[in-house]
């Protein structure tokens, strides 16, 4: 989580504020008062902690399920003052069930995915644009979050991502996309019936990534695909 966003939400929080952590095993909120994920708690923080003090969640407020059954969780309606989901709903197989469920549970939440800056640029972590294990490409509208499923020909032609050594020019925040929300998180999917339509939605992001930050220094097969971008996308 952005530090500034997790300062921002221990600030705003009253003391008994009550707070659900959707999806935080890897990296728990401590100030969450229940988390709910797959994994167990004896195998919590793998990556550390989301902030400061003592954990208020225990080994009874932890919530071992998966978070797309198509089943209510747990939780009554408005049980949570607020609910957190970092970097899970680009992880899962159905965000748009997760986010119904998060408005049904929470009064109000945050959410916070990686931007198409960092999903569309490769050498994130390995020889892979992005995520490997990531499903999805999430664009954030003034209406609601924008889900694309992350089809495989991503990771082909250069047109289609940004250079690798594209996200060393990338600030934090660049590196994602936030909200905060209240009352309800509205989410959704868009599905591309033509593949020219497709191709063109993923060259045009690339486009803007490079109008905005410049490019590396590429070999010249790379040059020749940003080239054909900003050529098509003036």
């Amino acid at each position: 989580m952005l530090d500034s966003s997790r300062l921002r939400i221990e600030g705003e929080l009253g003391d008994d504020a009550v707070v659900l952590d959707v999806g935080g095993w890897a990296k728990p909120f401590p100030r969450a008062n229940w988390v709910l994920d797959l994994m167990p708690y004896e195998t919590r923080g793998l990556y550390g902690v989301d902030g400061s003090g003592q954990e208020r969640f225990s080994a009874e407020t932890w919530v071992e399920r998966d978070i797309c059954a198509r089943e209510p969780w747990p939780f009554e309606d408005d049980q949570f003052d607020f609910a957190i989901c970092s970097h899970t709903l680009e992880d899962v197989r159905d965000p748009i069930w997760v986010a119904a469920e998060l408005s049904r549970v929470a009064r109000a939440g945050y959410v916070e995915v990686p931007s198409r800056l960092e999903e569309q640029t490769r050498g994130i972590a390995g020889p892979f644009v992005g995520w490997s294990h990531h499903h999805w490409l999430i664009d954030r509208l003034p209406d609601c979050l924008q889900f694309v499923a992350k089809a495989g020909v991503v990771h082909g032609p250069a047109e289609f991502s940004l250079p690798r050594g594209f996200a060393e020019r990338l600030g934090p925040e660049d590196r994602v996309e936030t909200l905060f929300w209240n009352g309800s998180l509205e989410c959704r999917e868009r599905v591309f019936y033509e593949r020219d339509d497709f191709h063109a939605y993923l060259a045009e992001a690339v486009a803007r990534g490079i109008e905005a930050f410049g490019v590396p220094p590429q070999p010249g097969g790379v040059r020749k695909a940003v080239t054909r971008i900003r050529q098509a996308f003036r």
